[in-house]
């Protein structure tokens, strides 16, 4: 009961069910009344949109996002009806099976008589969906992360199309008062970036998350201060420096390099080049540190030579053990700059006991 309502006594559990069961009944007369502007919408984009049709007048593949698997069911049913058959349209969600979701992808990667793949966001990351460079969110999320997995079905390294994105948002709603700044704002910056801007939408949000303000919009959004801060709170993170450093951020190289930045590289490369740890610099820490415990004698002078990995566990554990625990003596001591891990964790191996090469003993 707390999970589900806010109410404190009897009486305000009555009310709220009395105000739940008046929107049941609106929702029953708009779901009866055949007019659904959202499906008109969508209707029009996959029936006229010259992206829909390829050469030869031949349809090209679409991917179509819901939040729901009721509204993939509704959609599922409406083109149907439109298009007078079922069989070129296919449906993921998160009632299918592995096994049956490969099916699925195979089928629309594959055979050329399926177009439509309706899919809530148990299609959203993962999938291969590249054959398709057609998407449209019929359902809006409310973590840009979604948004981001969802576009990145198509619009992944492989693709060799311009891929297109449609999101239909409600008019005169507060969530798609929000929804269409952020959305005006992302097109603008994605022009000025060239496409780049859906890479970083998981990052946007970082200090005010998405799902806040679009709650803060369906509370208080008739508030014009409220109004103001959330339209203040999306410009602030579609800003274009701030977009800007989250794309170079998320680059895996920069286009050009100027030779300010070259001499920087290179100076960097030769600083840590003579900072590089030596193994006679491990030695002469372990040694002072030791000869300080009183407790290190020598048995064989000179350098030793680099032991082979094989020899390194011979003290009966299997590679990639580590160390274990550590003992209060050891028969052979030697130094080495190897990494090997000590319960699971990294550890430098500055002192390797148990060789049959070590020069010391504890």
């Amino acid at each position: 009961m707390d999970a589900a309502t806010a109410a404190l006594t009897a009486a305000e559990l009555q009310e709220e069910i009395a105000i739940l069961q008046g929107l049941e009944r609106q929702a029953y007369r708009l779901r009866q009344s055949g007019t659904d502007r959202k499906w008109e919408q969508l209707a029009s984009l996959i029936q006229d949109d010259v992206n829909m049709v390829g050469p030869g007048n031949a349809r090209r593949k679409l991917v179509i996002f819901t939040e729901h698997r009721d509204t993939l069911r509704y959609l599922q049913e409406r083109i149907t009806t439109l298009f007078g058959r079922d069989e070129h349209i296919v449906h993921i969600d998160g009632g299918l099976r592995r096994e049956e979701r490969r099916v699925v992808e195979d089928r629309f990667r594959n055979d050329p008589d399926v177009h439509f793949l309706l899919a809530t966001d148990a299609a959203g990351e993962g999938i291969n969906l590249q054959r398709a460079h057609l998407m449209i969110n019929y359902d809006l999320p409310w973590n840009p992360n979604r948004l981001e997995q969802r576009f990145g079905r198509i619009h992944r390294i492989g693709q060799t199309e311009v891929c297109h994105l449609w999101n239909l948002v409600a008019a005169e709603t507060r969530e798609g008062y929000v929804y269409e700044r952020l959305l005006r704002k992302l097109e603008t910056e994605n022009q000025a970036l060239a496409g780049r801007v859906f890479d970083i939408l998981g990052q946007l949000f970082e200090q005010t998350p998405l799902r806040k303000l679009l709650m803060d919009a369906v509370r208080y959004g008739d508030r014009p201060d409220v109004r103001a801060q959330l339209n203040q709170a999306v410009d602030n993170a579609v800003d274009r420096e701030h977009v800007r450093d989250l794309v170079e951020a998320r680059s895996l190289a920069a286009d050009t390099l100027d030779l300010s930045q070259i001499e920087r590289i290179r100076a960097d490369m030769e600083r840590y080049a003579a900072r590089r740890l030596q193994p006679y610099y491990i030695q002469g820490f372990f040694l002072q540190a030791f000869e300080l415990l009183g407790a290190l004698s020598e048995r064989e002078p000179g350098p030793l030579p680099h032991h082979p990995c094989a020899r390194r566990h011979s003290s009966g554990r299997r590679p990639g053990q580590g160390l274990g625990r550590v003992l209060r003596q050891y028969e052979r001591v030697c130094f080495d700059k190897e990494l090997i891990g000590v319960d699971g964790k990294p550890l430098a191996q500055f002192i390797c006991p148990g060789h049959p090469l070590a020069g010391y003993r504890d």
